[in-house]
């Protein structure tokens, strides 16, 4: 993907005492109190931030935060809280910034964080008159914030449309390299694995990969609706039926190219879901009709397992059972253990993803930890995400 990096920028001297405004991705979990209780966006925007001081240019940065009513300022919608917390971060006073749109007061060597970017009517729709004065704030406009890749937004689309220079920063150039990797230049055989609770969220993402991977390992709810498409019995499981052609369609697609969706050979069920609900490991053939299955049994588990340990690259999207069990956590807890001892290239992504990441200390092992949700699953789905497309428009301008 051919777009200008804002490390090169800064390499080359053409950051200094220029503006630099900065969309990041702030969005961060607070309590009632409004205190931050997980900060690692904060965290992963500190790189950009750094290189543009350093350089020493006059840095702006902003972010959405929560869902605000565009012109409707309430205390819960402020970045105050992240801005206490990229001070210390930073070692350095972050003066928070509102009503910016029409100008911004910073010195080169300086940072200033803008008010929550979606408190500005137009922001959500894209305004050409918003994007137009935002970009009229900065030499350099940065997109660092890959969770928002997938939206046209004022801040992630239009300025950058309208700013002198618009390029991607560390983490969003990091995002891009993981991906093209993973998806446009694999190391074979190339392993998906895509779980969630229903087909009908990521079918597309399934057909688009059956064009793509060597092998299709699905899991949850999804992989109970490609066990009825084999004709296995679920029970009482979570499954959509109105889609067993869409999955019989996906397992051609993968025949068709001598690749495979892998469909569980035992399972683990309960009676009804819950914790301490007894757990049954059960051949896939032998689940009865009160049965829920919760899990991959153990030796569907070892085979999948060694299967990705053989893999070049592995794309991993989901928990394949109901890992916050314990009883019904082994499935996944074997896959992860295998993506981590594998020494193929992975890249994983997505909020349940991330959780089992971090329960089984697999975050070192594991090559590309994406920062993004919805963003991940589009590319995934063989969409062109909007803040790349205007990025790769910019910079095939600029030459």
């Amino acid at each position: 993907m051919n777009i200008l990096r804002f490390s090169d920028l800064c390499a080359q001297g053409k950051a200094r005492n220029q503006r630099v405004f900065i969309r990041a991705d702030l969005n961060v979990p607070q309590d009632d109190a409004g205190n931050i209780t997980e900060d690692t966006r904060i965290r992963a925007s500190i790189p950009a931030i750094r290189m543009a001081l350093d350089a020493g240019a006059a840095v702006m940065v902003t972010s959405h935060l929560g869902r605000p009513t565009e012109g409707e300022f309430k205390p819960e919608d402020s970045l105050a809280p992240v801005a206490q917390r990229m001070a210390e971060l930073l070692g350095r006073e972050v003066p928070l910034v509102a009503n910016w749109v029409d100008g911004v007061q910073v010195a080169p060597g300086q940072i200033v964080l803008l008010e929550n970017c979606r408190l500005n009517v137009g922001e959500k729709k894209n305004k050409e008159e918003l994007a137009r004065k935002m970009a009229a704030l900065c030499d350099i406009f940065v997109n660092d914030a890959f969770g928002t890749a997938h939206r046209a937004e004022g801040t992630t689309y239009g300025i950058a449309q309208y700013a002198p220079i618009a390029c991607a920063g560390p983490l969003l150039s990091a995002e891009i390299d993981a991906l093209t990797k993973a998806l446009a230049h694999p190391q074979r055989p190339l392993a998906a694995i895509v779980a969630g609770s229903k087909v009908s969220t990521k079918l597309t993402i399934l057909q688009s990969l059956a064009d793509k991977v060597d092998q299709l390992i699905v899991g949850g709810g999804i992989a109970n609706t490609f066990m009825l498409a084999a004709g296995l019995p679920i029970g009482k499981s979570l499954a959509e039926p109105d889609l067993l052609d869409a999955a019989k369609s996906v397992m051609a697609a993968m025949k068709a190219r001598g690749a495979e969706v892998p469909i569980p050979t035992d399972v683990v069920v309960a009676k009804t879901f819950a914790a301490d609900a007894p757990a049954t490991v059960k051949a896939a053939t032998d689940v009865a009709a009160d049965d829920m299955i919760l899990d991959i049994g153990p030796e569907t588990a070892a085979r999948l397992a060694a299967q990705l340990k053989s893999a070049g690259t592995i794309v991993w999207n989901g928990p394949v059972g109901v890992f916050e069990f314990a009883a019904f956590e082994n499935g996944t807890k074997q896959l992860a253990k295998a993506i981590a001892e594998s020494s193929a290239f992975s890249i994983a992504g997505g909020g349940d993803t991330l959780a089992a990441i971090a329960k089984y200390g697999i975050d070192k092992q594991v090559g590309y930890i994406s920062t993004g949700g919805g963003a991940f699953l589009e590319v995934l789905e063989g969409k062109k995400l909007p803040a790349f497309d205007i990025l790769e428009q910019r910079a095939a301008a600029s030459v």
